[in-house]
This record gives C-alpha cells, structure tokens and sequence, in this order.
C-alpha cells in the first residue's frame, strides 16, 4: 500500500478500536463502581475526545510515521511505552478525583490493557496485509544502487532471495573495473548478466547511457539526482569497498536535499563508525546511513519549543524591536532588516532576516565574503547589536515559520556551502538537522575569519548532531543568554 492509504489505514484502523476500547472500559468500570463518568459532558462527545487524545499521543511518539518493513514486534513495544504513559496520564488527569479507594491499580491496567490490545490488533492486521501486498509485489520501495559491478549484481541477487524485502531496483551507478574507468546508468533489468558483470570492451546493454568520460568514474555519481527524480526513488543503496571512502562522499554530497534514505551494504561499516544504525529488513541486512539524531517525541517538543519561544520573543518585545528598527533607518542609510538566502536542512534555501548591521551594499563591490574582527562596514550601531547578539532576533520569525530552530548549526549562504563543501570532509552533514539562531559551535567558537574556523566549527556541529537532545539545547540557550548579556558577541 502506499504512504497515503498506509496513514490512512491506520488512522481508521486506530479509531475505531480505541472507541470500542474506551466503550468497553466505560463499561466495565460502571460495573465495577470504579468511578462515576462525567455528568458535564455527552457520552459520544467524552468518546470523541478520548480518541483524538489518544491518537494525538501516538502522532507525537511517532507511531504514525512510515515503518516501511519494519519489525511489528518492535511496533508494538513501541505502542506499549506509550500506551502506559497515557493510561496513567488519562486516569490522573480525568479521574483521580472520582476513583475509588483501592480502584487504581486496577483501573490504569484495565485501561492500559484494553487500549493495547484493540490497537495492537488492528496494527498487527494493517501490517499482516501490508506485508502480504509487499511480498506479492504490489508494493515496493523503489532504490538505486551505486557501487562496483560484481557487488551490484551480488545485491541484485540478495533482493530477488529476499523479496519481502519490498526493494525494486529502478537503476544503478556501477562503477566498472576497466583500464580507463567508467561509470554508466543501468536501468533496471539490464544490470544482471551472464558473467557477474561488464568486461571491458562489453557492449552497453540496451537502454544503458554513458554518464561519464573516460578516468573520471566518480563524475557518473553526480547524475544519481536525476535518477532520483526520474524515477521517484526511496533508497539509495551503497555497495562499495571499505576504501571508497570518495566515493561515500561524492554520494552523500549529491543526494543532499533530497529525501531519501541512504544504506549500505553490512561489510562497509567499518568506514562509517558511529554514524549509522544497522537494520534488517525481512532478512537482507542493511546499514541506515544518518539516521534521524533525535526520537521523534524530542524532535516534536523541540518544535513546539521553538513556536513557543519564538512567538512570545516577537510578542512581548514588540516595541523595543519596532524601536531598534527605526534606529537602525535613522542611523544608516537603508533597509532596518536585512535579508539574505541561507542554506537550511536538506540542503534547501531560504530567506533568513537579521537587524541589518552593516552599511547598505556591504557586498556590492566586494562579493560574498566574511565579516572581520574590526571590520569597517559594520556600522556603530550594528557593533552595539551584534556584541549584545539583538541582531539576531528577526530570525524569531524564521524560527516561527519553521525554517529555522533556536539551537541548531547556523545556515551559511549558498556560496559559501559550495565553497566549502568542496574543501572540507563531512561539511554537508550539518544540513541534517535543522539550522538555528544560536549553536554549539558559536558558544565555544569565534565568529568564521578562516577555513581554519569552518573546520574547528564543524566539529563542533558533528558533535551537536550525533548528541542532539532537549537537555544539550538548553545548555546551550543559556550559554547563548549569558554570552549576550555580557555582551561577547561579535
């Protein structure tokens, strides 16, 4: 089934069992004289409630996320955590004051019980029928494979013993062994032959395109976007040798804003340490290249934080930002905000706003290129905004809107993102996650004056990343607080 019909599926599927569970609860607690149901309020309409509570805490702990071929065992350990805490959350919330002595315990497992069960049921079917149209072949995860020609055709082998798996190749990037390598684009079903692969001097296969010219074989990984595209591609499926460590590179760095899951063969772990998570889908083991840093439930609070902070910030200082606005007008020439496109998560671009702080046309003459420690085109006031970090706070609104988070890697422009991207290792991998007014890199880093900088900074930024947690973002807003109000900003 599809993304659509799965979500579908399970919201209907969710609803109805969690409304015969509350009905068969209400019930039985009646019986038991556990408590007395709320006189205020109709039954349907106390019913109608109930569900969507539950359905929303399921929806925040990430039970509503695509779980293509994972385990339903796992899946139901996950919905029992969550069940629990909204048992006791329901029961202390809505009826503590009408329990009766003794009943508790045995209401919130009740309850507990009851709404597992109903829900476990109704997951266990939606995924059995899942599972079945994927097995069947109704239903695929479309990937590409890049790697070497005997390792293709070794993973084409896997997927076909594995079909439940629910992988159909739509192409791959072979890289061939061959005096003068190349790189071609084989469309799916041409990639497998009678000898494990290409020789060179071998014809194309039919439908095959050339991508790349002669000795440049990694030229051939740039065209996997358009493969991507072309046909609606879910995975990326990587089947190199523990010293291609380039070509990882080239293909991370290419697949960059774009949804896709990235996975390697097992015997490639070696390479990446830390920075995946091994899965086994129905049998074919894979490797989840950067999987999501954070759970879900952390990923939805630090939203909600964000909304939260960003909007009572804008709000609550209304007029002392309308006020700094017009000094900024009456000081210098031009606009009070400034705008300029940054780079944010997936490699995507938008709008970021700041106080403006340096002289209108700063860049006219010169192009892009970093502020310095004493730099003449920032204004005297600008200095004063920047040193008490207030000239960030238009950036309230990106974080409002969603673009940007209160802590994450700051976003860089676009011509800096190439810059650097092909200077320095691993600097696409900050665009994991989303960017952020204040970082860890600039609480323990100065401001970029060199490469030196970018490449100290970015450490700092991994690090973020693979460490991201509610607990560390606050850390660092206070970090961020105390810098400002001692004015170390620069």
């Amino acid at each position: 089934m599809s993304r659509t019909v799965e979500l579908y599926a399970l919201l209907i599927a969710d609803a109805l069992m969690l409304g015969a569970a509350w009905f068969g609860f209400d019930q039985l607690a009646a019986a038991q004289g556990w408590f007395v149901s709320p006189g205020w309020i109709s039954p349907v309409l106390f019913c109608a409630i109930f569900v969507t509570g539950w359905m929303v805490l399921y929806a925040f702990a990430g039970l509503y996320e695509q779980r293509y071929a994972d385990s339903r065992f796992d899946e139901l350990v996950s919905l029992a955590k969550v069940t629990a805490f909204g048992a006791l959350a329901i029961l202390f919330v809505f009826f503590l004051d009408r329990l009766e002595p003794g009943a508790v315990q045995g209401s919130i497992l009740t309850l507990g019980g009851m709404v597992f069960g109903a829900v476990a049921f109704s997951r266990v079917v939606v995924r059995t029928i899942q599972k079945y149209l994927v097995v069947r072949g109704y239903v695929r995860h479309r990937a590409v494979v890049v790697g070497w020609s005997d390792r293709v055709e070794a993973l084409y082998h896997d997927l076909e013993t594995y079909p439940a798996a629910g992988i159909e190749l739509a192409g791959a990037v072979r890289l061939l062994h061959h005096p003068e390598p190349l790189a071609v684009l084989v469309p799916a079903g041409h990639a497998r032959g009678d000898g494990g692969g290409m020789a060179s001097g071998d014809a194309l296969p039919d439908g095959a395109v050339e991508v790349t010219a002669a000795g440049a074989p990694e030229a051939a990984i740039a065209e996997l976007p358009r493969l991507i595209d072309q046909f609606g591609v879910h995975d990326v499926l990587i089947a190199l040798g523990s010293d291609d460590h380039a070509y990882l590179d080239e293909v991370l760095r290419v697949c960059e804003g774009r949804t896709v899951a990235l996975k390697l063969v097992p015997d490639f772990y070696a390479a990446v340490g830390g920075m995946a998570r091994t899965e086994h889908t129905y049998g074919l083991p894979l490797i989840e290249l950067l999987p999501e840093p954070i759970p879900t439930w952390e990923r939805r609070t630090k939203r909600i934080v964000d909304v939260i902070v960003s909007a009572f910030v804008l709000m609550a200082g209304l007029p002392i930002w309308l006020v700094i606005g017009a000094l900024v007008r009456a000081t210098s020439p031009g606009p009070a905000i400034y705008r300029q496109t940054r780079v944010a998560r997936y490699g995507r671009p938008f709008t970021m706003y700041k106080y403006r702080t340096m002289v209108d046309g700063a860049e006219r003459d010169t192009g892009p290129v970093w502020a310095d420690k004493a730099d003449a085109r920032v204004t005297p006031l600008g200095r004063g905004l920047r040193r008490l970090r207030i000239d960030e706070i238009p950036q309230m609104w990106n974080v409002l809107r969603g673009d940007m988070s209160l802590v994450g890697p700051r976003p860089e422009r676009p011509y800096f993102v190439d810059k650097l991207g092909d200077r320095i290792p691993l600097y696409s991998r900050r665009h994991r996650v989303q960017p952020g007014v204040t970082g860890l890199a600039q609480v323990k880093w100065r401001y970029d004056a060199s490469i030196e900088d970018v490449r100290q900074k970015l450490k700092y930024d991994l690090f973020y990343i693979e460490n991201m947690s509610l607990r560390l973002d606050a850390k660092i807003l206070l970090q961020t607080i105390r810098t400002a109000l001692s004015g170390g900003g620069r």
